[in-house]
């Protein structure tokens, strides 16, 4: 499959039409989603007769925008007019909103085609891909491992090149986990650059956006993406930037690497694989990366606290028969009775503190890198390593994401990009976090180490001989 800008440059030359492109989507959706369960949904119909309309505007010279008659899948979270939106749970399964998430206007007036509703686990909650509504969505380089969520389909999807891009949406990790597990690039944008809708019980911590196959491909869709929404009260002013393109000068840049956090200990195949990358990235461009001992303390209770009392008390309130919900919403639901207003208060502040500690850090630097998650994929039908136990019981899933999470607390730009394979032959991403607003930096860095390595050259070699029936 080749990334959405060599699609769409192609769509422009008139080399490939915008019917054949879905076509071939929709075989590879056909030929490789009973074995990776990525789509929830399919349109097929209303794609390929959208692809047609774009075929004949084409003709005549009418552009819809940059994604003209680009197929895009979409996590089935997002709001879509007149499309079911089950959120991964049968408490919603005939859900149909009456109006578009500002991210989905954005995509159709650029030009581009849902194509398919891509997997979730329940209301985005884990950062596994389990799910007892659609089955559990496996990684495309060994279908026996879990792809990572909550964006479970959305980066299993990307990753055996059913569609040229899709959407997803972060909240403690969940464009990054499965990124790093699918060997793909997803940016989490500082909070509110690209805007939220409808609202959410954690909005301080929930970031919607795109995931690519490259870094070129993000770029070009923050352009089309970011900026204020009247909707979204956290949404951001306009930044007046251009991201596609944009230029940056590495020697400037303060850069330093943090091998691990919090004393995790990160898996040895991780650990060198991501080690070898900064090796590899000092000597390319000549600059100095120190590296760091982060003194920040785990904010898993700050988060916790957030996390199961925002989603389990205004999502169980809207649901009478709770029994409607899967196993692992419903214990969230369960944990949210404990807290009181005190504590979600409590958590509110010291949520501030650590967000002023993060921001500090940053006014003296400005890259900071360091393994997007320190465990390798795992069974796909588990939350999380067989004997892995955290801090939280509600969130299981957090025993092994303590590196993506606290930057949703402080809502700065993070992104994971791949650095490689382990020993195992599994991705490996490589997280790049930078001060709060600075998401073209992010962007424009991750440009520079895309066009000096080969990291997001290789593909998955999906067998077919190894089939798994959807469930858990």
């Amino acid at each position: 499959m080749i990334s959405l800008a060599e699609t769409s440059t192609k769509i422009r030359e008139g080399t490939l039409s915008c019917e054949t492109l879905v076509r071939e989507c929709l075989d590879r959706i056909s030929l490789f989603n009973g074995s990776i369960n990525a789509f929830s949904s399919i349109y097929e119909e209303t794609a390929l007769a959208e692809a047609r309309i774009c075929d004949k505007e084409a003709a005549d010279g009418k552009w819809r925008g940059p994604l003209h008659g680009i197929p895009v899948g979409v996590k089935d979270l997002f709001q879509t007019k007149g499309l079911k939106t089950a959120r991964g749970s049968r408490a919603f399964v005939d859900n149909v909103p009456s109006e578009n998430a500002p991210i989905i206007e954005r995509i159709i007036n650029a030009g581009a085609i849902i194509i398919g509703k891509t997997t979730s686990t329940e209301m985005g909650w884990s950062g596994s891909s389990v799910s007892e509504l659609y089955g559990c969505t496996r990684n495309p380089w060994n279908l026996k491992l879990t792809s990572g969520g909550s964006s479970s389909g959305s980066g299993a999807a990307l990753a055996a090149g059913m569609v040229p891009l899709t959407l997803g949406s972060d909240g403690g990790g969940s464009v990054r986990i499965p990124a790093s597990f699918c060997g793909i690039f997803a940016l989490k944008g500082s909070l509110g650059r690209i805007p939220a809708y409808p609202w959410s019980a954690t909005e301080m911590l929930s970031h919607a956006g795109p995931m690519t196959r490259t870094v070129k491909d993000s770029q070009i869709m923050f352009d089309i993406l970011k900026g204020p929404d009247f909707r979204d009260h956290l949404s951001l002013p306009e930044d007046g930037l251009t991201y596609e393109g944009a230029n940056i000068n590495l020697n400037k840049l303060k850069v330093v690497f943090a091998p691990s956090l919090f004393g995790y200990s990160v898996n040895s195949g991780i650990a060198e694989t991501v080690a070898g990358a900064v090796e590899k990235i000092r000597e390319a461009f000549d600059i100095k990366i120190a590296n760091v001992e982060l003194d920040w303390d785990d904010p898993i209770e700050i988060f916790e606290t957030l996390w199961v009392a925002g989603r389990g008390v205004a999502y169980g309130a809207q649901v009478e028969d709770h029994n409607l919900f899967g196993s692992g919403f419903r214990n969230l639901i369960e944990h949210s009775k404990t807290y009181d207003l005190a504590d979600y208060l409590n958590a509110m502040k010291q949520r501030a503190q650590f967000s002023q500690s993060v921001h500090e850090f940053f006014n003296d630097v400005d890259i900071l890198l360091m393994p997007t998650v320190p465990e390798e994929p795992f069974d796909a039908t588990l939350e999380a390593p067989v004997g892995m136990v955290g801090k939280s019981s509600a969130l299981p899933w957090t025993a092994w994401t303590p590196f993506t999470y606290p930057t949703n607390l402080s809502g700065n730009p993070a992104a994971s990009i791949p650095c490689g394979h382990s020993p195992s032959g599994m991705p490996v991403g490589l997280q790049v976090i930078s001060r709060r607003f600075e998401d073209q930096t992010v962007l424009a860095f991750c440009r520079e180490l895309e066009k000096a390595f080969s990291w997001t050259d290789a593909s998955p070699s999906i067998s077919m001989d190894n089939r798994f029936e959807n469930s858990t």
